[in-house]
């Protein structure tokens, strides 16, 4: 996993979920007592191998960098870390990060070091856990250009994602953004035996949505960057790779919300805070890390990628 690189978008001003929004960052809200949201793709990441991480942040992000710098700090030798890319003037450009892709194509330097093959693209206000070596064998064995995990939903839930279209292979044929009409929705609709084929129970589900995680071939990234001038992954970026590339769907089944509105992060919690959590806390096997609560003081706190809470 030392050839992938991750980008996690701190995303806009979260206007969604204000007042939550109003002094800090959509990824540095909390979330289940002692976690920020930040903490899940982080926490995803250090569970699948991949130690190098960049965040990419632009608004109300003071409390969101402290709390990465005092959390994830890592041994000098293993070569691992999670650097923040702030909005900033250069010699290139003076604008704010337009979109989520546009924040990607001012950071291109970062990505086109020696020794990376791909990138991964994460959302910083998502909740659910996966392992992105599954998603990586899936890209490779495919020999795809672009992977995107996929959702199975019912059609009573897709009017509010983008809804993929695939051939027999998994491969991405199509996309439409919320679909609202039966005539659309038929357009993009998976068998959902097919679905079933794939381990996953369709359960009458016949959609599948887009989860906005990508993971690219690093070298299709720059020339899809480099050679237009879309601003959005999940509205210009992806559609257009489609039409370019191979494209193929990684299937998820599990838990996956997005933490988007005041709605979505309260019935989140809730769900958190039940007897029978949807997505829990606690796993073994994938652990959520964060900062371990009442070190405030000067002395120094090191949180290594073996060390959980």
């Amino acid at each position: 996993m030392k050839n992938v690189v991750s980008f996690v978008l701190g995303g806009g001003k979260g206007t969604r979920l204000f007042p939550l929004t109003q002094f800090r960052s959509k990824p540095a809200v909390p979330l289940a007592g002692k976690y920020r949201l930040i903490d899940i793709p982080i926490s995803n990441c250090l569970n699948s191998d991949l130690h190098r991480i960049y965040l990419i942040t632009q608004f109300n992000s003071v409390s969101l960098h402290r709390h990465i710098r005092q959390t994830y700090s890592f041994d000098r030798f293993g070569g691992g870390f999670v650097e923040i890319l702030a909005a900033q003037q250069t010699i290139e450009t003076t604008n704010w990060y337009q979109g989520t892709a546009d924040a990607v194509r001012k950071n291109l330097r970062y990505l086109e070091q020696p020794g990376i093959d791909h990138v991964l693209i994460l959302s910083g206000d998502q909740l659910y856990r996966m392992d992105y070596r599954e998603m990586l064998e899936t890209h490779t064995s495919s020999g795809a250009d672009v992977t995107i995990a996929g959702l199975p939903v019912d059609r009573e839930k897709a009017s509010d994602f983008g809804i993929m279209r695939l051939d027999d292979s998994g491969r991405i044929q199509g996309f439409l953004e919320k679909p609202q009409t039966e005539e659309e929705l038929s357009i993009v609709r998976t068998d959902p035996a097919w679905i079933d084929a794939q381990g996953i129970p369709s359960n009458g589900r016949d959609c599948l949505a887009s989860m906005g995680i990508y993971l690219f071939k690093r070298d299709v990234l720059v020339d899809l960057l480099k050679n237009s001038d879309y601003e959005d992954f999940g509205k210009e970026v992806f559609p257009m790779s489609i039409r370019t590339h191979q494209v193929q769907v990684h299937l998820f089944d599990g838990y996956w919300e997005d933490i988007g509105t005041v709605r979505s992060y309260y019935e989140s919690n809730l769900a958190l805070a039940s007897l029978t959590p949807p997505c829990s806390v606690s796993s073994n096997k994938m652990p959520w890390s964060t900062r371990a609560p009442g070190f405030f003081h000067r002395r120094a706190w090191k949180l290594q990628p073996s060390q959980k809470v």
